[in-house]
């Protein structure tokens, strides 16, 4: 099974305001950062992005030359991972 992602509400809705050409760079993002991420967990590394706790669950980085940080939580146990927060600076 490979990794997914899945964005809360209000982050989704984030995404749905942006201008057509960066949410198509968040979504293509987004995806790349869960198969990222899965390949660092399967292999027993550390996923991408700043740790935002000590349990290895949440995690915080910009998507890169653009105004946008995501927040997002490893599942392990459902190979996904959630994106509760996000921030665009427009």
């Amino acid at each position: 099974m490979s990794w997914t992602v899945w964005t809360e509400e209000i982050p989704a809705r984030t995404v749905l305001d942006m201008p057509v050409d960066l949410r198509r760079k968040t979504v293509n993002f987004l995806r790349a950062l869960a198969i990222e991420v899965g390949g660092a967990i399967d292999l027993s590394r550390r996923p991408p992005g700043d740790a935002m706790d000590d349990f290895g669950v949440r995690y915080s980085l910009e998507v890169p030359g653009e105004p946008v940080i995501i927040e997002y939580m490893v599942m392990r146990d459902a190979k996904e991972i959630r994106v509760p927060v996000m921030v665009w600076f427009h």
